[in-house]
């Protein structure tokens, strides 16, 4: 995976295992900060029950998202648990177009790509106990249980490498996790002088 000359807008990476939690506080966090939004990954999936192509994600077939990578137009991409998974460049410009700032999630290979493509993107890894993780998965019942030990057992790797990443926040309760997030945010934004505290 390859690519050069990306601009540098102010940009939020949320990584972390799945089942961590980075979809409710990536909600939350919205929530209290509206200068946020969320980027729309695409994927070569198959849409589950309820999802919408443009909302929860852009569904490509693998001959599109294969034909996309090699036009350039991702920022980043993946291939994670049989499928394939990637942030278009377009959505980064799409969001920072309307005055907002990009906040992605993504699992940790595709967040180490976006920090060396993007020098100056805040990368934060959310943790959580590998016993919640498991109870998680287990209660979404979308996979079958051999995919979540697969997620398992990739989960206890990206936890040796957590340090990697500017932030790391623990996803014990996600009211303080939140809290946690949102100091985080101000703080590089007003860094950045993107936001003024008050």
């Amino acid at each position: 995976m390859g690519s050069s000359g990306v601009s540098s807008p102010p940009v939020f990476v949320i990584t972390g295992p799945s089942g961590a939690g980075k979809g409710t506080l990536i909600k939350a966090l919205l929530g209290r900060l509206p200068e946020l939004e969320h980027t729309i990954s695409a994927t070569t999936r198959a849409r589950r029950p309820g999802e919408e192509d443009g909302r929860e994600y852009h569904f490509l077939t693998p001959a599109d998202f294969q034909q996309r990578i090699d036009a350039g137009e991702f920022l980043e991409w993946v291939d994670y648990v049989g499928n394939r998974y990637g942030t278009l460049r377009s959505e980064i410009d799409r969001i920072g177009d309307r005055g907002h700032v990009p906040v992605l999630e993504l699992e940790t290979e595709g967040a180490k790509w976006v920090k060396k493509r993007l020098p100056t993107a805040i990368t934060i890894f959310i943790t959580a106990p590998l016993e919640e993780l498991s109870r998680r998965l287990r209660e979404r019942a979308t996979e079958s249980s051999g995919v979540i030990g697969e997620r398992l057992a990739l989960a206890q790797r990206q936890f040796q490498e957590a340090g990697l990443f500017d932030h790391v926040v623990a996803n014990d309760d996600v009211e303080e996790a939140t809290d946690r997030l949102e100091e985080i945010v101000h703080r590089a934004l007003s860094a950045a002088g993107t936001m003024a505290r008050p």
